[in-house]
């Protein structure tokens, strides 16, 4: 009967490290797992990363062709305005007065496009900041009565 026992106390122990090694082959064969699923998801977080930044680069190229191309229409707006109204008069004075504005403004938004027209106006409320936060304020106001009259 001793012998029976040590031969179970035997095989148990031969269980208890086989069980022992196996838990540990599993836990080494999820550590791995987990460092896959780590490294797949960084690959996926970077890759869209990388599309967002292209399809951010993408709209905002379109949208400086587009502020280009708004800035041509006001200058031919100008040239057409200047070829309709008379040469004298107060009507043409203010026409061409017209004119030029539409021009000047169209060369601007050519030339500086929208990362200029950002960078003027950081720089226009640096050097006025309580009007421009009274002007937000405003625009604010009106905005939201707007909004709660279209409600009503």
């Amino acid at each position: 009967m001793a012998t029976a026992q040590r031969e179970m106390q035997s095989h148990a122990a031969s269980a208890t490290e086989h069980a022992k090694d196996m838990a540990s082959e599993g836990a080494s064969k999820m550590k791995d797992i987990g460092s896959n699923v780590a490294h797949k998801a960084g690959e996926v977080g970077s890759n869209v990363a990388n599309k967002a930044g292209d399809a951010a680069s993408y709209v905002g190229k379109k949208m400086e062709d587009a502020t280009s191309a708004v800035g041509a229409g006001m200058k031919s707006l100008a040239g057409t305005i200047r070829e309709k109204v008379p040469e004298r008069g107060m009507v043409g004075s203010a026409g061409c007065a017209v004119a030029d504005t539409l021009e000047s403004s169209g060369r601007y938004l050519q030339q500086q496009g929208l990362s200029g027209i950002g960078e003027d106006v950081a720089n226009l409320i640096r050097r006025n900041p309580i009007p421009a936060i009274l002007l937000g304020c405003g625009v604010g106001f009106l905005v939201a009565r707007a909004l709660t009259n279209s409600r009503s």
